[in-house]
Formats: C-alpha cells, sequence, structure tokens
C-alpha cells in the first residue's frame, strides 16, 4: 500500500516553509526581480486586460512589484478573500491600499466583495502554490480554495503557479480534487504544461 498523500503533502509543506523563512533578504531581492519580469512578460503575452492574483504574504513569493506593474498598465487585478464557507470571494484594491489580515492569517485588501463568480472575467489567473510539479501538479498549502474555484470553472483562463526555483520539483503528492496548472513562473524562467491544451478543451 502506497504512502498517505495526505500526510505525505503536510511533511513537504512543513520543508518548504521552513526553507522560505530562511531566504536571506538578497535572495528575496534577486527573486522577486525575476518574478515582477516574468510575471509582466506572461501578461503581456496572453494579451490579458484583467488577472487575479493573490497578495503575498512576507514569506511568500513577492507578488506586489506585479501588481503594481499590472495597475500601472492599466490591467485590472482581482484580489481573493477567504471565507468561511470554503469559497474565495474577489474584490478590487481601493485606492489606499488598505489591507487586513484575513481568515488563515494571510493579508487580503480591503475592497468591495464582488462574489466568488468575478473570477470568470480574468484573462489570466495567478496563483500561489508550496511546490509545483514536472507535470504541472501544484501543491497548495492544504485548504483547498483554488482547487475547488478552478475545478468549478466552465471556462478557466490559463492558470500559472509561482514558486521559487528549489519549489519546482519533480513530482509532488496528488489527490483527486487536486487541480493542474497552465504553467509555473520562477524567478529564472516561465515553463508551460500540456495541461494547457486539456484546459483550452474545455472553453
Amino acid at each position: 500500500m502506497g504512502a498517505d498523500p495526505t500526510h505525505q503533502k503536510r511533511a513537504l509543506r512543513a520543508e518548504l516553509r521552513e526553507r522560505r523563512r530562511t531566504r536571506t533578504a538578497s535572495e528575496r531581492q534577486r527573486a522577486t526581480d525575476g518574478f515582477t519580469q516574468r510575471l509582466a512578460e506572461l501578461t503581456e503575452r496572453v494579451g490579458a486586460k484583467s488577472v487575479s492574483c493573490y497578495l503575498s504574504a512576507a514569506d511568500e513569493p513577492n507578488t506586489r512589484p506585479y501588481v503594481n506593474w499590472a495597475k500601472e498598465h492599466g490591467v485590472r487585478v482581482l484580489f481573493p478573500i477567504s471565507r468561511e464557507d470554503g469559497l474565495l470571494d474577489w474584490t478590487t484594491a481601493t485606492p489606499g491600499e488598505e489591507e487586513y489580515i484575513g481568515l488563515f492569517g494571510m493579508p487580503e485588501p480591503v475592497g468591495e466583495a464582488l462574489g466568488p463568480i468575478a473570477i470568470n472575467d480574468v484573462d489570466l489567473i495567478i496563483v500561489p502554490a508550496a511546490a509545483v510539479d514536472a507535470s504541472g501538479m501544484r501543491l497548495g498549502w492544504g485548504r483547498g480554495y483554488y482547487d475547488k474555484t478552478l475545478g468549478s470553472m466552465e471556462r478557466c483562463p490559463p492558470v500559472y503557479g509561482v514558486v521559487f526555483d528549489s519549489e519546482f520539483v519533480d513530482e509532488v503528492p496528488r489527490e483527486r480534487h487536486d487541480q493542474a496548472l497552465d504553467g509555473v513562473i520562477t524567478p529564472t524562467r516561465t515553463v508551460e504544461f500540456s495541461t494547457r491544451s486539456a484546459r483550452r478543451r474545455r472553453i
């Protein structure tokens, strides 16, 4: 009998979380420069006029410079808001860029809640991840918000995860409900997966 993927995921998340905590400030800054450049290139390449992107916490890949770039270039940005019913709500940033700490200790913007279906209007989805593997499977942080969101969308645009280079791995544990990505962004490269064609067939 194979190992329980739930236990494998828990152990891998703990290891990855500790690695993120020990990155130096200079490592983080170099990574941020790479993330920003590649996310901007991706946005322009797909012609996205509206994107969804998370507000990064201190240890996460820093999306904030990319969000600023998107807004400066007229790209509408939707941010996720965690709900107690397991769904994601969405909002746009307020002019004052106010934030608060959401249900699970993550930063979320203060803004009008637009409802879970607002995600259907975006051209590109940027998701957080603990790791992404070579087949395009994403290891999240265990709450299932994004798997549920992506799995319910009838017309799903390209979905890209954002991870540090060492978190792009050969294989991650997977379960039936896990959703594959169209691509992954690291500080040094953009990789696209064959899941892109499968996702396009759903449109």
